[in-house]
């Protein structure tokens, strides 16, 4: 336990770290962990502050989680315009997923050294590291896949209500960061249900009610909060799911974008076969190698980690070959603790798993014969490159688009004028114009109510300004009634951005949609602002005519 303890400390303090760095030396920020401390802060600070101002796009928990931390922004600004209240959830969360990850192994069995092997594999994965210091939701959501994986592999064993229960909750609280996770849950419930079935004893009418029972004890959580969000949002909103039907939702999003929707099935699988290769380099031998030595060992744990990981990677798969999501490297993570579990799996289990109340079903590990040094070690051989493999195609425009940039920060070059540089250096400068903007605007001196904008580009400037109740936001109750009659409701400035891509959902272009070339007769340009971010709008602040 105080391992655990220590463990957890000195890899969230690393991850700490390299957020700072990387949020306040070379800026580099994720738009969506940045527009949820844009949630968080409206949800606060804006002109109305009210908790349903989080939205109901992404799902609540990790805003909810910033709330406290988002705090400290009304004192130091700098908090939410680096976007650290972000880095601040996900270290940790990364740090505990190591734990985690140390946890299955040493359930396991595996030898003390390998347990330490297989942690530092998993927890120095650039990909990891890189999405424990951004603020992401990746980081959160692995955890709760670790944790889940980790008690459903002890109930196999225990039989241990607590062990069941625990898993369920990790499966609730991984669909409240992520909607991946309602396939893994469909899945873990079947199987849950085929393991009681097979192992339970009695009556036919006995063996239903256990089955039953334990289903839902998995399902329970993970179903209660999927109504409770959904009816939540259906009832503030009137929209159940608007991720997929709201003009800021992922759907609308994909339409917009000029990279969605454009694949070809097949092309969709061989692109997502490619990321999970990048994360997994060594799963194609370690899966059917697992499952030849599951069967003979009489092992179920292999199943439980491919049940677990591979039903995200098979959900993301799916949205690609569907063209219903973008091409980022970051929807396939789940490939990497299954490669670090899947290794650990290689060796034959040893030793008994504690429970707290064991079931009735609980039954002994299968000791498989034979020496234990050689799947070790081999192990150890084919993983101990991963790292090194993932970081390198990371660096890949094609294979990595969120991720590549990181070259201008761990290899500048300041004399590559080349096509990509330029690229990854605009990346890096994403959403310092927005900064620039709140800055100039705040010195500006301007009442409460003056600045009208939408979210969809402005929740950069939101998370920047140090006067959050200048700006008249979507979340605001009142924003309609003003939208229509600015001049009416004292409104000094609108920001504008082009009506083409995604700015055709910004309600300023949906309401006024002339007013960024000409100003719609409702205002006159102050300042047009050239932005020097990637895939960044170019802004026009008009002034309201009075």
């Amino acid at each position: 336990m105080r391992s655990a303890r220590w463990l957890f400390v000195v890899t969230a303090l690393a991850y700490l770290a390299a957020g700072l760095y990387l949020a306040i030396e070379p800026h580099y920020i994720l738009g969506d962990s940045l527009s949820r401390t844009s949630a968080a802060r409206s949800a606060l600070f804006s002109r109305d502050p009210h908790l349903a101002a989080i939205g109901f796009i992404f799902t609540p928990l990790i805003t909810l989680i910033q709330l406290p931390l988002v705090v400290l922004g009304h004192w130091w600004p700098v908090v939410t315009s680096w976007n650290l209240t972000g880095v601040l959830v996900s270290a940790p969360f990364a740090a505990a997923a190591v734990v985690q990850i140390r946890g299955i192994c040493l359930d396991r069995g595996v030898p003390s050294w390998l347990v330490w092997f297989l942690t530092a594999v998993f927890a120095l994965n650039p990909m990891i590291v890189f999405y424990a210091a951004n603020g992401m939701s990746e980081a959160p959501f692995l955890f709760f896949l670790c944790w889940t994986a980790r008690r459903l592999i002890r109930w196999l064993y225990t039989d241990d209500v607590h062990d069941l229960a625990i898993a369920g909750i990790a499966l609730a609280l991984a669909y409240l960061t992520r909607y991946d996770a309602l396939p893994v849950a469909a899945g873990v419930t079947v199987f849950t249900a085929v393991v009681t079935w097979r192992r339970a004893r009695g009556p036919r009418r006995d063996r239903i009610t256990d089955t039953v029972m334990d289903a839902l004890l998995v399902a329970a959580p993970i179903g209660v909060a999927f109504v409770v969000w959904t009816v939540t949002s259906w009832l503030i909103t009137g929209q159940p799911f608007q991720q997929f039907t709201s003009d800021y939702g992922n759907t609308a999003i994909v339409a917009q974008s000029s990279s969605g929707g454009t694949v070809t099935p097949l092309f969709g699988f061989l692109y997502s076969i490619s990321e999970i290769m990048i994360l997994g380099p060594v799963l194609p031998v370690l899966i059917p190698v697992c499952l030849v030595l599951a069967w003979r060992r009489r092992d179920a744990e292999v199943l439980v980690t491919g049940l677990v990981f591979g039903a995200v990677l098979a959900f993301a798969t799916r949205n690609q070959m569907t063209g219903t999501t973008f091409p980022f490297l970051r929807f396939y993570m789940s490939a990497t603790p299954l490669m670090i579990v899947l290794a650990a799996q290689l060796v034959p289990a040893r030793g008994g798993i504690p429970a707290r109340r064991p079931g009735r079903h609980r039954r002994p590990r299968v000791i498989a014969p034979g020496r234990r040094r050689v799947p070790a070690v081999l192990a150890a051989v084919l993983v101990v490159a991963t790292p090194a493999v993932t970081g390198v195609f990371m660096l890949s425009p094609t294979l990595s688009v969120q991720q590549y940039a990181l070259q201008e920060i761990l290899f500048p070059d300041p004399d590559d004028t080349s096509a990509t540089r330029s690229q990854e250096r605009r990346i890096i400068a994403s959403f310092d114009t927005e900064r620039e903007m709140a800055g100039y605007i705040d010195d500006l001196g301007l009442p409460e109510s003056s600045v009208l904008m939408d979210t969809v580009y402005g929740f950069a400037v939101f998370t920047a300004t140090e006067r959050p109740r200048t700006f008249i936001i979507p979340s605001d109750q009142d924003f309609i009634t003003i939208l229509n009659d600015p001049a009416a409701h004292g409104v000094h400035y609108i920001l504008a951005v082009p009506n083409s891509g995604r700015g055709t959902s910004d309600a300023v272009n949906v309401r006024y949609p002339t007013l960024y070339e000409t100003g719609a007769d409702i205002a006159t340009l102050e300042l047009e602002i050239p932005n020097d971010g990637d895939n960044q709008p170019t802004w026009r602040l008009y002034r309201v005519l009075s």
